[in-house]
């Protein structure tokens, strides 16, 4: 069996306290023995619906905006929305109130050059670049970018409005392959990869060029307010806390995962103390000896996907096996297979996702208590 991980501890941070969440200390406590592969009374439970934001559209109101990317740029709009889904609501566990500034998961692609099309609840990335070999597009300031600037702009009203009421974490940050390939187009990223790899060194190196910079600037705002370092995954940290990711490589094979996404990985990593790895499926899971191997990563964020990947306990070997590797995990466990899950699994190092109907909370963990 694999060396425990040794994860250091991270610097004292202290945090906005919240009236919405008066046990904030002692779920954060949980989290971090949860990242030590501890448990301290049971562990951590994020009971996730209750802190969604946006889980279907609404009709677009041609009166109030002319487009659904006017909705979207709107920072009123926006947080009006997000305090009207949070208020009178319990936030039971280690689900927090957490506001995250979002214009999709393509943003950082487009702080470089292009548009994002919006639409009710995403956005999306149109290719920039058809020449691999002329990168002229992508030569723009990305703090200058226009959807830089109105993440910026929503962080900023989101501090000035958040009061002890609730958290307000960074956006989501795509660098790497991942951004390559939303410049490229896939296709184009994946035929690189077989026939001209030596194009793409250049557009990998744009990629986490800035990724540090860009962190730090909202790390800048967001620390001095005594916010958690804490993004779309809902964990709250007292450190540098990032969620590393490469969903294209689900495609691609372990050689090339190594060759093209992990340097970008590693990159991302630098001075991070705290981070849960995105697996996003089987594809990626492919991988997982190559990600279990990186020491600056903690924990394993499992997503299994839709129709055959469920049930979840048909993926308990997957889980053990990170576990093994010193790893924690976060999985969402549907309710009807937690008995099941609990029999079958170690408690330790477990962060649970559980959907469940409003008002049971408290019976679904006084059973996570007895486990």
């Amino acid at each position: 069996m694999p060396a425990k991980t040794i994860v250091p501890p991270v610097p004292p941070r202290e945090l906005a306290a919240l009236a919405t969440k008066p046990d904030y200390e002692t779920c954060i406590g949980r989290i971090e023995a949860w990242f030590q592969q501890a448990v301290l009374d049971r562990p951590p439970v994020r009971f996730y619906k209750h802190n969604a934001q946006f889980e279907t559209g609404e009709p677009l109101d041609r009166n109030r905006w002319p487009s659904l990317e006017a909705r979207w740029f709107d920072t009123d709009y926006q947080l009006d929305s997000f305090e009207s889904s949070i208020a009178g609501k319990t936030f039971h566990a280690e689900t927090f109130p957490l506001f995250m500034p979002n214009l999709g998961p393509s943003a950082y692609s487009a702080f470089y050059a292009g548009r994002l099309e919006f639409a009710e609840t995403t956005s999306w990335f149109e290719p920039v670049i058809s020449d691999l070999e002329d990168h002229s597009i992508l030569r723009g300031d990305p703090f200058a970018s226009v959807y830089f600037q109105k993440l910026q702009e929503m962080t900023r009203a989101a501090l000035a409005r958040c009061g002890d009421r609730y958290w307000v974490g960074y956006t989501d940050l795509h660098a790497g392959l991942d951004c390559v390939a939303a410049w490229i187009g896939t296709e184009a990223l994946f035929t690189a990869m077989a026939v001209e790899p030596e194009k793409l060194a250049p557009l990998l190196e744009l990629a986490g060029r800035d990724f540090h910079r860009i962190f730090d600037w909202f790390e800048a705002m967001l620390l001095p307010a005594r916010q958690p370092s804490i993004t779309w995954i809902d964990i709250p940290c007292r450190g540098r806390f990032h969620v590393p990711s490469s969903d294209m490589s689900t495609m691609v094979s372990t050689e090339y995962f190594k060759r093209f996404a992990l340097p970008g990985i590693r990159t991302e990593m630098v001075g991070m103390e705290r981070a849960v790895f995105h697996v996003d499926g089987k594809g990626v899971a492919r991988h997982l000896d190559v990600i279990l191997d990186q020491p600056d990563i903690q924990a394993i964020q499992w997503v299994q996907g839709l129709g055959p990947d469920w049930p979840i306990v048909q993926w308990i070997p997957l889980l053990k096996r990170i576990l093994a590797a010193g790893k924690s995990v976060l999985v969402d466990v549907p309710f009807e297979e937690l008995d099941e899950f609990i029999a079958r699994v170690p408690r330790e190092g477990v962060f649970l996702c559980l959907g469940v109907p409003e008002g049971e909370e408290k019976h679904f963990l006084r059973r996570v208590e007895r486990w």
